[in-house]
Parts: C-alpha cells; sequence; structure tokens
C-alpha cells in the first residue's frame, strides 16, 4: 500500500459525487436505516448506527433526515428487509472492482450491476475473484492547507492515537487504522484539534492499475453506473488515474 494514495482518487470524484447529492442521502438513508433496525436507534450502544450517521454528516446530510431513517426502522410495523451485498468484477484492463449493496431485491440489483458492468467495458466475477486485493481499513484524511505541522509531529498523533500508517504528501496526510480501531483514532485526532476532510471504513487495493487514457472515459462511465444505482452504497477499485 505504501505510496498509494486514496486521496488523489477520492478528489478526482468529488465534482461527479457533489452532482449526486440527493441520490447520496437516499442511500444514506437506507444504511442508516438497516443499522438501526438491527441493532437498534441508539447510536452510543449501537456501533454500526453511529458510523452511519457520522458518514451522514460528513456528507452534511440534514439531521431531520437521519432522524427519519432512525424512526422509520424503530417504528413498529415496517416491512422493509434490507439485505446487504457484495459484487466482484473486472473493469477495462483488469481492473478490479468491488461493490458493496443495500438491497430489498437482489434479483433487481444483481441484474443492474451486471449491466453497468457489460456496457462498459466490463465483467462481473466469481466471488472471491478479486475481493483478496483489498484491505479493509480505517482512513483519515486531514488536509495540509493552513495546518501549520510537520511530518514528525503529526506521525506522533497518529501513534498517540492507535493509528497504524501515515502517508504524507504536499497536500495532505493520509492515516490508516485497523478497522476496529478507527473511531478510537478518529476521535482521538479530532479531541487534539485536527480537522478531518475524510474519515471512514473503506476497501483500500494492496496495489493499483494504471488506466490507459483511451480507457478513462469507459471506466469512468461504467463507475458512474454502479454509484447512480439506489442499491449499490460503495464502489471501490483498485485503478490509478
Amino acid at each position: 500500500m505504501a505510496g498509494h494514495s486514496k486521496w488523489k482518487n477520492i478528489q478526482h470524484r468529488k465534482g461527479a459525487q457533489d452532482a449526486k447529492r440527493g441520490k447520496i442521502f437516499q442511500k444514506l438513508s437506507k444504511e442508516i436505516y438497516k443499522a438501526a433496525k438491527d441493532g437498534g436507534g441508539d447510536p452510543e450502544t449501537n456501533a454500526a448506527l453511529r458510523l452511519a450517521v457520522d458518514k451522514a454528516k460528513a456528507n452534511n446530510m440534514p439531521n431531520d433526515n437521519v432522524d427519519r431513517a432512525i424512526k422509520r426502522a424503530t417504528d413498529a410495523g415496517q416491512g422493509d428487509n434490507f439485505v446487504e451485498v457484495m459484487y466482484e468484477g473486472y473493469g477495462p484492463n483488469g481492473i478490479a472492482v468491488l461493490v458493496e449493496g443495500l438491497t430489498d431485491n437482489l434479483n433487481r440489483t444483481s441484474t443492474n450491476v451486471k449491466v453497468a458492468f457489460n456496457k462498459n467495458g466490463g465483467s462481473l466475477g466469481e466471488k472471491g475473484s478479486v475481493n483478496y486485493m483489498f484491505d479493509r481499513r480505517g482512513y483519515i484524511a486531514i488536509d495540509r492547507e493552513g495546518l501549520d505541522v510537520d511530518e514528525d509531529t503529526m506521525l506522533m498523533s497518529v501513534l498517540e492515537a492507535g493509528g497504524e500508517e501515515l502517508e504524507t504528501s504536499d497536500e495532505v496526510f493520509e492515516i490508516y487504522t485497523e478497522p476496529q480501531d478507527f473511531t478510537d483514532v478518529r476521535d482521538a485526532l479530532t479531541a487534539a484539534g485536527y480537522t478531518l476532510d475524510q474519515a471512514e471504513l473503506t476497501m483500500v487495493p494492496q496495489t493499483t492499475v494504471a488506466v490507459p487514457e483511451d480507457k478513462i472515459q469507459t471506466f469512468e462511465n461504467m463507475i458512474d453506473a454502479l454509484e447512480d444505482d439506489d442499491d449499490v452504497s460503495e464502489v471501490y477499485h483498485n485503478a490509478e488515474i
């Protein structure tokens, strides 16, 4: 993973994500609903719900939307039955792609995901075909603009917070943690006065693959099609654009 910058891909996709704000809120509501349905409506005692709510807040989702999703999950008589799904496949040039989803209709979701791959130079793979190329990690990014902190000071802060790895560029500090340590590290860095520009549990590729220039648009069309699907929560890949 050394030398890999998740931040570059985040910034590359930021404009496209901003344009889909309403759709993102819809997906976040579904994640909050699922977490509250499974573990109760109190984020203090439901770690999955706390993560979902934190993710919603990081995306500037209004509190009313969060409260409605929790209330819908905890009110008696609600009939939604969402299940988590994972699809694995390949994009153009053999790029590994993982698709996480939350759906109440498996046939609909699997069909839509397959079409998104097939129409854009990709193909679905068998279970386990690309998952082994990724590691589940906690990821935190701190923008260095206006931040008067050198790398040594940040490294000490990360280690004291319980973080595992720090990668540094001129633009950003990128911190990686074990999944079980993520919330503690995030909270410790926040308490130390740092502003976190990105904080999430994610899938980090072990190696990356450069996308040929003539395949970039095709690949981005595939990612757009997957992210546009209401049942898709996250799309991970090992492309370096």
